[in-house]
Parts: C-alpha cells; structure tokens; sequence
C-alpha cells in the first residue's frame, strides 16, 4: 500500500511537499479549487523543482475550469519538471463547483473531456465539443508526446465508476469503496493522532478535523437539501443561520474554508468531532485499525490530508503511525 498526502494548495505548500518527501510519502495531492486555494499547477510546479522522488499530482481536477488542451499542457510542464513523478486525478468537481454556486458536472461531459485529454497526451488529434485538436508543441518547447502520465477518476457512484474502467487508471473515493477489479484505488482520510491524555474534544483536534465535520454539513446540504441538514447534530440551528443569508451569496458563506479552516457558521455549531468514517481521530493504534481496514477493502493508496495549524505535526505523526504500511 502506498501512503500519500493532500493539500488545498497554499504559498506553503511547497515547503509541505518537501516535509513529505523527507518523511517518505509516495505521492503529495493538490487540490483544484480555485475560490479558496491558489493555482495547482503552479504550487505542484514550484513544488517539483525543489523535490526528487515523490510523486505529484492535481485532484480532482474540475473539468469545466480548463480547457482541455490547457491542461494537457500544464501535464507536459510540470511531466517536463518532474519526468515520471506526476499523475492528475480528474471528477465532476461537486465541492469545486458548489464554491461558484454551479451542480457537479455530467458524467458525461467528464467522459468526453477525458478521452480528449487522453488523446492529446498520447499525441494524437483528438476532438472536443465539435472542435479538432492537438498538442502541436515544437521540439524543445515540451516533452515528447506520448506522454505516459496515469489518470485517476474521481467517483463514487455507477456512472463515475464506468467512466474509470473505460479511461481511467484508476479511482478514488472519498465515501464509498471501489470494486476490487481496479489495480489503483486512492482513497482520502483525515485524521489525527491525539497527545498522551489529550480529549478528542479538544481545541487542537478540532481545528484540525472540524473543517471535515464542517465539509459533511456543506455537502448535506448541497446535494440533499434542508432536510439532509435537520438530521445531524445541531442541524437546525445550522440551518436557521445559513437561511437567514442572502439567497444569492449564501455559497460564499457555507463554503468558505472548503475543507481546510472552520468558517464561521461552522465553528460554534458543528460538534467536536470524536473518531469517525470521516475523520479518524484516536492513539496510533486505532488509526492503524482504520489503514488495515481499507487496505482489506482493496484500497492501494491512502491518502492523507493533514489539518489545523500545524500541518508539520500532522504530516509527521501520521507517516510514523502508518509506517508499517507502505509498500
């Protein structure tokens, strides 16, 4: 099993990365959503040149916010930075798009998008929306194509996961677990290890798992509507602050943060988070009963997205704790 870890892509991140690196991640995953963290690309550029083994990667990218050639050339930078290191995760983009108040794409505007990003990676014309294309970079102004750079899908349910066995090289899940039949399956957890006598209601645990606690009423909300919301704690109450906000900018508000800090709807009415599905929060050990569990679901990579202020602690406890693991 491989054990990576992801970032919402900051001016720090680099410096993250190479933590990463020198503490034996396999893989650092940046985040692609433009309304709260800065360019992917860019970050994992920077980030490229200042590491020599671990792999790199964008997910989920957000198709509708590039064109497909646009990101088949920051796939040929950053393969050009960093020869055989880098691999790009792609989905619908649910949580990026709820950030510009738009609904996930179609799945099958993603599938069309993936088999032209394939195609121009590979070198050949390929066509999108009607419209003929192809990576004409000159000698010397890119890497020769094929460029041989794995794809991930982003999916959790049917039509994702077809999507994946038809283009992908594999799937990642945030929720559910993929079948078995995928030689590549990523799957993304959050977790920290609590301090001797440390109560995982603290301050410091909820700084760092509460942006996930958060994340889960956003989503709620999001996808199944108030009444998702009025069944978890202190749903009400959330619900009464977010609907007192102006209809039209209220997505500012429930998704600042996105993942990463607690806004301030969030801080004062979600719980303190205890262990859970979506946030581990436990000795070393019981957060190693978690890995062997996906792992025993078929999970080849978990990836880790340490939380709160000090994301140093997080990365370094977490790649000690999971030791036994890695490949």
């Amino acid at each position: 099993m491989e054990i990576s870890c992801a970032f919402g892509p900051s001016l720090s991140t680099p410096d993250h990365v190479v933590l990463a690196e020198d503490l034996g991640y396999s893989r650092a995953w940046i985040y692609d959503s433009p309304a709260v963290y800065l360019d992917p690309w860019s970050i994992l550029s920077v980030a490229a040149t200042r590491t020599e083994r671990i792999g790199l990667a964008v997910g989920m990218l957000t198709p509708a916010l590039r064109h497909p050639l646009v990101t088949a050339a920051a796939i040929a930078t950053a393969e050009g930075l960093a020869p055989g290191r880098i691999a790009a995760g792609i989905g619908a983009g649910a949580s990026s798009r709820w950030l510009l108040d738009e609904k996930p794409m179609r799945w099958r505007d993603v599938e069309e998008y993936v088999a032209a990003l394939k195609g121009l990676l590979a070198g050949e014309v390929t066509q999108w929306r009607g419209k003929v294309l192809q990576m004409l970079h000159p000698e010397g102004w890119g890497p020769a194509r094929p460029l041989n750079v794995p794809l991930l899908i982003g999916a959790e349910g049917p039509k994702g996961l077809a999507v994946a066995r038809k283009y992908g090289d594999g799937v990642s899940t945030f929720v559910n677990s993929a079948p078995q039949e995928f030689d590549w399956i990523m799957r993304l957890v959050f977790a920290t290890e609590l301090e001797p006598d440390e109560s995982a209601e603290s301050d410091r645990v909820h700084d760092a798992v509460g942006p996930i606690s958060g994340l889960g009423y956003h989503a709620a909300y999001s996808w199944h509507g108030a009444d998702a919301v009025r069944a978890l704690p202190a749903g009400e109450e959330w619900l009464a602050t977010v609907t007192a906000l102006p209809e039209r900018e209220r997505h500012l508000h429930i998704h600042a943060g996105h993942g990463v800090t607690i806004n301030d709807i969030d801080r004062h009415l979600i719980p303190r988070t205890t262990d859970s599905s979506s946030a581990w929060v436990g000795s070393a050990d019981e957060i190693r009963l978690h890995i062997g569990d996906l792992k025993s679901l078929g999970v080849t990579e978990v990836t880790f997205q340490p939380g709160g202020r000090d994301i140093e602690r997080e990365l370094r406890t977490f790649a000690q704790l999971s030791a036994d693991y890695r490949d």
